[in-house]
């Protein structure tokens, strides 16, 4: 045995006995036996020398060379342990669901590009234009060439369809989605989610009092039951019944973003500026000077606002943002300054300040040891702006001055139809909600659009789509003129969420064979060129230089 090679597969036979008491191992799920051993039958010999060797935790290999022999690399317990894991919590959820009656329906990976927004993979077709049907040459006519499926970023239409149809009233899968994005610890090109879709949901508060005032309250207390039931599985934690709710614009306000970890304080004061007329509100981030708060969290804060200024002379990282000393010198000196009003309404995922918060949080946690509560705190966000001001970029979703905030079916407040139809797109609110965790959005979901007519009108006077971007979404169009119920639905990140249950800072650690930073796949040396002989089947060619 001794001349065995390390990480060799070998068969043991002998006699499980018990340990003597001093030599048990408490810590090992094995450590109170051992094996007296009989006879051992090498059945595989590895070889002398391995890329490294995933046993040794003390001298790991570097990260690239770990994902280039992911198969090594998952013999390590911190990776294989993840994925038990995550099937674990995917049986309790699949579980749960069907026992709420939910059907699980695979939809199409092979669909048609669309405008929704990211960009797509696209996967070319041997169809030529003669094989198409007449009805997809009518809105394809002036596009002659190969033909190409684009991978489905998210199963978006096929489960709206299938809500439309009547056949299925709640549906669910765990759907792979694939976008073509660059790769950050927390995205990936292909990546897996718990899609959900369901009739008949609410319009509107339940409640006249209820703080969740849009529709899909049915949606909220589907995922709040999974995500309890998931923290109980994993973690051994009982959540609460119910998780609070923050109007985006509320979130944005107190912590400048719209997915706010609420861990720590440290919230935007909004003060008026003497003497303005009318009167103009800044903003602030105060951090308590030493002696007046001297808790944990302040003093680490305070530490990393100071470590800020000596490392930037502005002593901020945004340019928006002035850092000011406020004593008795220096009062005058601020109010005499000209500032600009702070009231205006917020606009896209974080504001300046909300951004030089979470730089702060990364200094203190990272230089000065500050350690946020491990406790999840889950928090809805909802009443997001249904469309942002496009007019200054390229969008992909829309050519026009205006782009869905989250996709082009979410459904407008009830309230604000009247400024919908008026043309005042910035005052409109979308049924939308994202869940966030301790700072991270893990779900997000809305109350679709049920009335084909509302729809088109969206589709084609608001994000001003042509007649043949339009006419990629007849089916739709079509199926909700058949009679379709009010439906909406969620998508929740399965990756992100394992990332979080697992304690891991990237998605990677709980995917098997997870692309790298580029978006490259270092075991299956994806993706690669292909021989113009295969081009030539689809009528493609290699572009020559």
């Amino acid at each position: 045995m001794s001349a065995t090679p390390v990480q060799s597969v070998v068969l043991i036979e002998g006699v499980v006995k018990s340990r003597p008491v001093s030599a048990r191992a408490s810590a090992l799920s094995t450590g109170e036996v051992e094996v007296a051993v009989e006879n051992c039958t090498v059945l595989n010999l590895a070889a002398q020398n391995l890329p490294f060797y995933p046993h040794d935790e003390h001298n790991l290999a570097n990260e690239d060379l770990r994902a280039r022999y992911r198969y090594l690399d998952l013999r390590r317990p911190a990776l294989s342990d993840n994925l038990r894991l995550r099937s674990k919590v995917a049986h309790t959820m699949r579980s749960l669901l069907v026992e709420q009656d939910f059907t699980e329906v695979e939809t199409p990976t092979l669909l048609r590009s669309t405008p929704e927004g990211a960009r797509e993979y696209l996967v070319p077709a041997r169809l030529s234009s003669s094989t198409m049907d007449t009805t997809t040459l009518a809105s394809t006519s002036s596009f002659l060439g190969p033909n190409f499926y684009a991978l489905s970023q998210s199963p978006q239409q096929p489960k709206q369809l299938l809500i439309c149809s009547g056949g299925i009233d709640k549906y669910f899968q765990f759907a792979r989605c694939f976008r073509d994005e660059d790769g950050r610890k927390d995205r990936q090109p292909e990546f897996t989610q718990v899609d959900m879709e369901m009739a008949f949901v609410s319009w509107g508060a339940r409640k006249p009092d209820d703080s969740w005032r849009i529709g899909g309250s049915e949606v909220r207390d589907v995922v709040e039951a999974l995500v309890r039931a998931t923290w109980k599985t994993a973690l051994g934690v009982v959540l609460p019944e119910q998780f609070p709710v923050m109007t985006y614009r509320e979130a944005m306000n107190r912590f400048g973003s719209d997915k706010p970890d609420t861990r720590f304080d440290l919230e935007i004061r909004h003060i008026p500026v003497l003497g303005s007329d009318p009167v103009q509100v800044q903003d602030f981030l105060i951090i308590p000077a030493k002696g007046s708060d001297d808790s944990a969290l302040m003093s680490a804060f305070r530490a990393a606002d100071a470590d800020m200024a000596t490392s930037d002379e502005t002593g901020s990282s945004d340019p928006a943002v002035t850092r000011f000393v406020l004593d008795d010198r220096t009062l005058a000196e601020w109010q005499s300054k000209t500032v600009s009003a702070g009231a205006a309404a917020p606009q896209g995922g974080s504001t300046a300040l909300g951004r030089h918060r979470l730089r702060l949080l990364d200094i203190a946690q990272k230089k000065f040891h500050l350690a946020l509560p491990n406790s999840p705190h889950f928090l809805w966000i909802t009443e997001f702006p249904l469309f942002t001001n496009e007019a200054d970029t390229d969008s992909i979703a829309a050519p026009g001055a205006w782009s869905s905030s989250h996709h082009p079916f979410t459904a407008p407040m009830y309230e604000d139809i009247p400024h919908l139809r008026a043309g005042n797109y910035a005052e409109v609110r979308g049924q939308h909600y994202d869940l966030v965790l301790n700072g991270t959005e893990v779900a997000g979901g809305s109350v679709r659009i049920h009335d084909a007519d509302l729809q088109e009108w969206i589709m084609r006077y608001v994000l001003q789509l042509s007649q043949v971007q339009i006419s990629s979404f007849s089916h739709l169009l079509h199926a909700l003129r058949c009679g379709a119920p009010p439906h909406g639905g969620i998508a929740i990140g399965f990756d992100r969420l394992m990332a979080i249950l697992c304690g891991s800072k990237s998605i990677r650690d709980v995917i098997a064979f997870p692309k790298i930073g580029n978006g490259t796949d270092p075991v299956f040396k994806s993706p690669a060129p292909i021989s113009d002989d295969i081009l030539k089947v689809y009528g493609l060619s290699n572009r020559r230089a």
